[in-house]
């Protein structure tokens, strides 16, 4: 049928992919870092949107999309980008986990009440990275910049708008909506109420489009899609459905999974966001995953993880007793801000090094596996286990990952899978727009090349490690997930 291309507009760099429209095989790449000065007087968390255009201009080059007959464009969550009355941008966009926002997020978890309230509301409460956080930081700090703010758009609405020339309608999708603190993915709708409470006035927020409709129609005739949150466009890139789970490794760790309908937790722990499907994608987090292994490697003076995976292996499942809690910074889930790490067992025979490194992993691992219990204990169906990141090729993870969580686990080959994600949207709307797809069938593509790893004989050693872990939690932290 033709070509796509995906845009994956990261916090660092612009990555293009070119796909078939049948199969979603790659067929060609881009790539191009943003441009790393901050504005004149600005701050890192502050950045020019124009610095993605020019890294997406440079990452096409060499007539990367020549012949491409749609885009889809994903980018990075949680950047905030105010417009004046004229489509101008008030101030650099407001991006990441702004820590200058810290206290407006408390301000507005009072200022609604409660953290039951926003989770009722929304689907969540109020973090340094919302842009509904963001808006009330905005009004505190800059009121001038704040009073001049007629518009809002995150960064993937940005980047289309610029791609259609600027029309007079401005889209979003339910994704990319559903992260900021201002839309509800349980009613379907904006709380143009929460926007007042944090800004002090009301802003034209952008037309949520569904997951297969255009956003529009360049001059050349090239369609655009609705684009995407970078992990909605991840999991699409997957091919995630019902049943599947995605844990992703990094600093700190994440657990999603596609869920039928929104799930509203007053406790705040599970994030409902919606997915790039029309389904859900509940999120809970967890503040600390591989900084637990670096940590350990730094203690016993290891260069790498590499080193620390393999000294794990030297141990045994349940670390000849060793568990470690790693709530190293404070912990999300369960929430214990002010908690610190906790290591118990020690004996004589279980102070070795080995014993250690498999207490890592596992106290890692355990901690991931709370977070998955937790979307579990609210009806998620969890058979298989996609396990990202890094350190998830690492051979002590694949050793104890699908015992400790008691499913199939699968790790995917690297791969750009956040463009891919982007690209399959594309072809979605180009094929509803010829009649050739159904809209509320995305085009089924080649799942992802991976190795995928079972419980097996090791299942009840794992779940022994769980029980272990579970009750020096409850004696250290009681009542921690109630």
């Amino acid at each position: 049928m033709g070509i796509v291309a995906g845009l994956d507009s990261s916090p660092d760099f612009t990555r293009i992919v070119v796909c078939d429209t049948d199969t979603g095989a790659v067929l060609r790449q881009g790539y191009a870092p943003h441009p790393v000065d901050p504005p004149e007087g600005g701050r890192p968390s502050d950045i020019d949107p124009q610095a993605w255009l020019l890294s997406l201009g440079e990452a096409a080059g060499g007539g990367l999309l020549e012949g491409v007959q749609a885009i889809g464009v994903s980018a990075q969550q949680h950047a905030l980008i105010p417009l004046d009355a004229h489509g101008n941008t008030v101030r650099p966009a407001l991006v990441g986990g702004d820590r200058r926002a810290q206290v407006a997020a408390a301000d507005l978890v009072d200022a609604l009440g409660s953290r039951e309230a926003w989770a009722h509301a929304v689907g969540c409460v109020p973090g340094a990275a919302q842009p509904v956080t963001k808006l009330r930081w905005l009004a505190r700090n800059e009121p001038e910049n704040a009073r001049r703010t007629a518009a809002l758009l995150q960064a993937h609405d940005w980047l289309v708008w610029q791609l259609l020339g600027r029309p007079a309608r401005r889209t979003t999708d339910r994704g990319g909506a559903s992260g900021t603190g201002y839309w509800s993915a349980t009613t379907g709708v904006y709380r143009p109420d929460l926007v007042e409470l944090a800004l002090g006035h009301q802003a034209m927020l952008p037309e949520v489009i569904g997951p297969s409709e255009a956003a529009g129609t360049t001059p050349e005739g090239l369609l655009i899609s609705a684009g995407t949150g970078e992990t909605m466009a991840a999991a699409f890139g997957l091919g995630i459905g019902l049943g599947d789970a995605v844990v992703s490794l990094g600093a700190s760790g994440s657990v999603m999974a596609v869920h039928p309908e929104a799930l509203a937790d007053q406790s705040g722990m599970i994030t409902s966001l919606a997915d790039a499907t029309g389904m859900h994608l509940p999120v809970v987090t967890t503040q600390n995953a591989v900084r637990t292994l670096r940590g350990t490697a730094e203690l016993l003076g290891l260069p790498d993880l590499e080193g620390l995976s393999e000294l794990a292996m030297k141990s045994t499942p349940g670390a000849h007793g060793l568990v470690l809690l790693p709530y190293l910074e404070g912990e999300r889930t369960p929430n214990l801000p002010h908690a610190a790490g906790t290591l118990t067992g020690l004996r004589r025979e279980s102070m070795k090094p080995e014993h250690l490194a498999r207490a890592a992993f596992e106290g890692m691992l355990c901690g991931l596996a709370d977070a998955l219990d937790v979307l579990r204990g609210r009806g998620v169906e969890v058979r298989r286990i996609f396990l990202l990141g890094p350190a998830a090729e690492l051979p002590a993870v694949q050793a104890a990952a699908p015992s400790l969580f008691g499913a199939q686990v699968v790790v995917p080959q690297p791969a750009d899978y956040t463009a891919i994600g982007a690209a399959r949207q594309a072809a979605w709307a180009l094929g509803v727009s010829r009649g050739t797809l159904d809209p509320r069938t995305p085009p089924a593509w080649q799942g992802a090349a991976a190795q995928v790893l079972e419980p097996g004989e090791e299942l009840a050693a794992g779940q022994a490690v769980r029980q272990q872990f579970t009750a020096v939690r409850e004696q250290t932290h009681p009542g921690a997930f109630q």
